[in-house]
């Protein structure tokens, strides 16, 4: 089975470079021009299945792919909830009193949703539903923090190196499952 897991493309300006989470914001020009452009070397795949996350920025990219097969929108493929810092820089964020000094440290002493439950959220969705499926190829429209967060799952390796990963606006990895 190939799941292809898609990031939403660019959102809009005020909200580049932000811990937007839960947010509900939608894409820039340039990410729908982004969409258009994977939606396009993405065309001769034939998904049997296709997930997207049910905000706004992921929506929109896979509209653009106008693929005619049902979807099914999950709020379990959201990214990390941020809380009060949703919406807001890393420098801001510092400037609020919480100061960087490693990964972990960052990650937990934001608020917001539970980084164990959001890393079991994400493994519970994909390994009971995901993966579950008996098809040729997924398509998985979500944001870069649940693929980073599988990528940690699937290669044993650190949610620390996990997010090292470069992924781009509407960028996407493929998996064989």
């Amino acid at each position: 089975m190939q799941i292809i897991l898609v990031r939403h493309a660019e959102v809009v300006k005020e909200y580049k470079h932000k811990y937007n989470g839960h947010i509900d914001i939608p894409l820039s020009l340039k990410g729908k021009q982004q969409a258009k452009n994977l939606a396009l070397k993405l065309q001769n795949i034939n998904f049997d299945k296709i997930y997207c996350s049910d905000l706004k920025r992921a929506k929109e990219t896979l509209h653009i792919f106008n693929l005619k097969k049902e979807t099914i929108y999950t709020q379990e493929l959201r990214e990390k909830s941020w809380g009060i810092h949703e919406g807001k820089s890393f420098e801001e964020i510092e400037e609020s009193g919480i100061q960087y000094s490693n990964f972990n440290q960052w990650i937990n002493d934001l608020d917001g949703e539970n980084l164990q439950f959001y890393i079991q959220r994400v493994e519970k969705y994909f390994k009971t539903t995901v993966f579950q499926q008996n098809v040729q190829s997924i398509l998985v429209v979500t944001h870069a923090g649940v693929i980073k967060t599988l990528l940690s799952i699937l290669n044993n390796i650190s949610l620390e190196e996990a997010f090292s990963i470069e992924l781009p606006y509407s960028s996407y990895i493929s998996l064989n499952i």
